[in-house]
């Protein structure tokens, strides 16, 4: 009778309550209205509590970041509640166990709503891709966005402001401007981000248009489904009758002839009908791998925007913004030193980011201070030096360049030696964590020189695409 008495709607409905209200105050308002409040609780047996979350995505978030807080607070308020399992679906009615009367209001409220962060709040499925009305993404071929994926969650840098002015330019013109946009960059970059931006910000300005968003893959793997079921010309129709076809990583397509065929003849289609395409690779068009030389004149034929990596500032603002997303005051030194560390892309810099958050809130908001976060990615950091190594990156360069390692180490000022030596020194403070003095000894040369060519190499990332994609490509190289 004592356990029944604990279990009864009434008394979890009000520890819910309570367990919300020290979530908030522990994550902050930003991260609970995002991440917690959709949440809604299921039925109870066994001494498991189902939690019901609106969407996959969701539930993969708040397992990782918040499932071991939420079930040791409940623990201590409740002995027989003794697991948590949290389950993709709406918030249940009365009649099917526990209820959460605010959760439902929320979602009748967002349903009528296209602004992406109510469309987040209600679930990317339960109004995209199970909705069969006009203007949703088609769920037979589009795949989830990801709420977080906007224009104002964007971090605009000298890097990256060309293929955002071209993103946005996309997004919020009626009028074809370019067709295609291709946009390619290196993993961890952004590219993903502003695809998913401009497909937010179509259905918040039109709703009645139909997107399809998707990656190559998932185009292969429908086509494949569609001959092997003798359902070709449906596939065609499907494909041919949406107003904007966004494809992402079209570099998979490489070797596979049959695949690029039929997206050949369905680009074209598109094309013809004043429909808009969106394109993303880790290419440009011309150095796609075992793509149609036929194909790469179509996907170049519009305007091809590149994302370079990050810069140091670029990744302070990207720190910045993603802890103020997340509800926490992320001090300078500790931004600084995340920036310097991890430049490879942006995935690492804020999962490193999320790491230290998550070990200062579960340690009951222990301060996040720059000997605690390299305590925490001790591990990180090791594995970023072990990954390359100077030496490495002179000899890779050197290679690149035609030159000796002992040209790049001498005194010697002519273009040819200069411009490669501080490609070189760039790379070395792009991936490893050794120190400006610690460069600067690898080239004999001091840590002011090396300044001077992480700065002068940044600049000419920006101004010359040639040169930047030959970085990168060393970047790769070294990388793998």
């Amino acid at each position: 009778m004592a356990e029944e008495a604990t279990i009864n709607d009434n008394s979890v409905q009000d520890q819910w309550g309570q367990i919300c209200s020290q979530l908030k105050t522990e994550v902050g308002d930003t991260a609970f209205e995002n991440w917690l409040k959709p949440l809604s609780l299921g039925s109870f047996s066994d001494g498991v509590m189902n939690i019901c979350v609106p969407t996959r995505f969701m539930r993969n978030w708040v397992i990782t970041h918040y499932s071991d807080r939420i079930h040791k607070i409940w623990e201590k308020k409740n002995p027989a509640i003794k697991n948590l399992n949290f389950i993709v679906q709406a918030a249940q009615e009365e009649s099917h166990g526990l209820y959460n009367p605010t959760c439902r209001s929320l979602l009748k409220k967002i349903s009528s709503s296209p602004t992406p962060q109510n469309i987040y709040q209600s679930g990317v499925n339960s109004v995209f891709a199970n909705s069969n009305t006009e203007g949703s993404l088609n769920d037979s071929l589009s795949v989830p966005l990801n709420p977080q994926y906007t224009f104002d969650n964007f971090v605009v840098g000298k890097t990256n402001e060309f293929a955002y002015a071209a993103a946005r330019k996309v997004a919020e013109s009626r009028d074809i401007s370019f067709n295609p946009l291709f946009l390619y960059s290196g993993v961890g970059l952004g590219k993903t981000h502003l695809m998913h931006a401009i497909a937010w910000h179509i259905k918040q300005q039109d709703p009645s248009r139909n997107i399809v968003y998707l990656s190559a893959e998932k185009f292969m793997y429908k086509f494949v489904r569609a001959l092997r079921y003798k359902d070709a010309a449906a596939f065609k129709e499907q494909f041919r009758a949406v107003d904007v076809l966004m494809v992402d990583d079209v570099q998979f397509m490489g070797g596979k002839d049959k695949t690029q065929e039929e997206f050949f003849y369905t680009f074209n289609s598109l094309i013809e009908e004043g429909r808009q395409i969106i394109i993303s690779a880790d290419k440009s068009p011309a150095d796609l791998e075992g793509i149609e030389n036929r194909l790469k004149s179509r996907l170049s034929c519009g305007l091809v925007a590149d994302i370079h990596p990050t810069d140091f500032d670029l990744r302070i603002g990207i720190l910045n913004n993603k802890a103020h997303q997340l509800g926490v005051e992320l001090p300078q030194r500790v931004a600084e030193f995340l920036a310097q560390k991890i430049t490879s892309n942006i995935r690492e810099l804020e999962g490193a980011l999320r790491r230290v958050i998550a070990h200062s809130q579960l340690l009951t908001d222990k301060e996040i201070t720059l000997d605690m976060t390299q305590e925490v990615l001790k591990d990180m950091l090791r594995s970023f030096d072990k990954r390359t190594t100077i030496d490495e990156i002179q000899k890779k360069v050197a290679e690149h360049f035609n030159i000796s390692v002992k040209e790049m180490q001498s005194s010697r000022r002519a273009r040819t030696v200069a411009r490669p030596r501080q490609i070189a020194m760039y790379l070395a403070k792009q991936l490893t964590c050794r120190s400006l003095p610690e460069i600067g000894r690898k080239f004999d040369r001091d840590h002011t020189t090396v300044m001077h060519a992480v700065r002068k190499v940044e600049e000419l990332i920006v101004e010359d695409s040639s040169l930047a994609e030959n970085i990168e490509a060393l970047r790769r190289s070294l990388e793998s």
